[in-house]
């Protein structure tokens, strides 16, 4: 049997058995700890520039990084308005600063309080941590 012939069939069968694999639903971006993990440290970032007088923002590193972000959310197959739904939902807003809270805490900072997380905004940009790098 020329091996065309031989090729055929298993080619079909691969095929078969790929088309009724069924397709893997994609996890809510907020379970994409990459995505997740990141946008929170941009998150915290821009609450200690609204928090800080003395502390500002790094708009074209943050930009960047935002857009980073977008990318990675679309070559992992989510689209534009998959990504904004998570971006701009109110119930996800309010995740996000309940994990930024407790991020923090974590580390001996708590949210609600000005000084100290002014404070840990400087030791972050004095780190060159990924919040710092997104604050001068």
């Amino acid at each position: 049997m020329p091996p065309i012939l031989i090729f055929r069939p298993v080619l079909a069968a691969v095929l078969c058995l790929t088309l009724a694999a069924p397709v893997a639903a994609k996890p809510p971006l907020r379970e994409v700890a990459q995505i997740d993990d990141a946008l929170m440290m941009v998150a915290i970032a821009d609450e200690i520039r609204k928090t800080c007088s003395d502390i500002s923002a790094r708009m074209i590193r943050a930009l960047g990084t935002v857009n980073g972000l977008k990318a990675q959310a679309q070559a992992l197959g989510y689209t534009d308005d998959e990504i904004k739904d998570y971006v701009r939902s109110d119930a996800e807003k309010k995740r996000m600063r309940a994990k930024a809270t407790g991020w923090l805490a974590a580390r001996g900072v708590a949210a609600s309080d000005s000084a100290q997380l002014c404070r840990f905004g400087k030791s972050e940009i004095a780190r060159d941590s990924e919040i710092g790098r997104l604050l001068r």
